[in-house]
């Protein structure tokens, strides 16, 4: 089994200070309640000591919870709700519950759903980014419970990481798109979060390797049908010369899909489209689009499976485990 190390109290910090507990907890609660001196040498020992609030009541604080953490960036994103499908596929039979939390992509936002989390005594925890604040690594290091960030094998990992190779994945559809003729290929970016500049450098360096120019257009709104939609006519407007458009994913795929056709271009000869992650839907549509199929599910499952059996006390668990992924021509190019 794993032991959770002893983790710093009100105690801890009242003792760095050189307060009472009950200050601390006043502190903590509401700091209007105390001086400004004392409010700043608080907030600092809790970021020095990685402090985490115990929700959960004093009886449980050592036992396990039986409940698995799970962060994801998005509850409407087909990706995570596929990926949480996995993961359930393993947690409720094997006797544990989920603990979901959101962050909309934000590193600070995430920060706060991983305290949180950490308050209520998880026993594990899944990421679903590489990129986490300093105080969120402290705090994680801090509550000492098996940790595995999902999706990406390329990054650094805090402890296990399980899914695919981002930057590899795009290179190489970037390379097919290539191969079926394409000149020009643009990239259509959103969100931006980092698995997305993982892919756009594989898409970059198979441009530079082909000695293409590269053309990107890229913006923080949400994915969706209408703004790849919208994203194809700002295309065709600034870049007529471009003959292949590469998408972060599917949804910006599909609406420059839709967009090409209301337009008359024709799809694979006027303009190859192709996507990233393979939705059901990429695949029942005419044409059928070219896409990287990811193993969302199974990286689920995987994640889940492993922090269970590290839970249960295996020791020579695999640092990274990358579940690849596969190239799907499709129709589109």
């Amino acid at each position: 089994m794993v032991n959770k190390k002893k983790r710093p109290t009100l105690q801890d910090i009242a003792d760095r200070v050189g307060v009472t507990k009950m200050t601390v907890s006043r502190c903590l609660r509401d700091a209007s309640q105390v001086s400004e001196a004392i409010r700043e040498k608080v907030e600092q020992a809790v970021e020095d000591l990685g402090y985490i609030p115990n929700r959960a009541p004093d009886i449980l604080s050592n036992a396990k919870s039986n409940v698995i953490g799970v962060l994801v960036p998005s509850l409407t994103n087909q990706v995570f709700a596929e990926v949480m499908r996995g993961i359930e596929s393993v947690t409720t039979p094997c006797g544990y519950q989920t603990m979901i939390a959101h962050y909309g992509y934000s590193a600070e936002l995430e920060e706060k759903s991983i305290a949180s989390l950490l308050s209520y005594n998880v026993d594990a925890i899944i990421l679903s980014e590489n990129v986490h604040t300093d105080k969120a690594r402290k705090m994680l290091e801090t509550a000492s419970i098996p940790v595995v960030e999902i999706m990406d094998t390329f990054s650094p990992r805090i402890e296990q990481a399980v899914g695919f190779d981002n930057r590899q994945a795009a290179k190489e559809m970037t390379n097919t798109m290539l191969s079926k003729g394409c000149n020009s290929i643009a990239y259509f970016a959103a969100r931006m979060d980092e698995r997305t500049r993982l892919k756009m450098a594989g898409y970059r360096q198979a441009m530079e390797d082909a000695g293409k120019e590269m053309i990107s257009l890229q913006t923080e709104e949400a994915s969706s049908f209408t703004l790849g939609s919208k994203l194809l006519s700002e295309l065709i407007e600034k870049y007529p010369d471009v003959d292949g458009i590469f998408c972060t994913n599917d949804d910006l795929a599909i609406g420059a899909v839709f967009e090409c056709q209301r337009r008359g271009i024709s799809i694979p000869d006027q303009m190859a489209i192709a996507g990233f992650h393979g939705h059901d839907i990429s695949q029942a549509m005419i044409p059928a689009l070219a896409t990287v199929i990811t193993p969302r599910e199974k990286i689920g499952q995987v994640a889940a499976e492993q922090l269970i059996a590290r839970l249960k006390g295996e020791k020579n668990w695999q640092a990274t485990i990358d579940l690849g992924y596969q190239i799907e021509v499709g129709n589109s190019l």
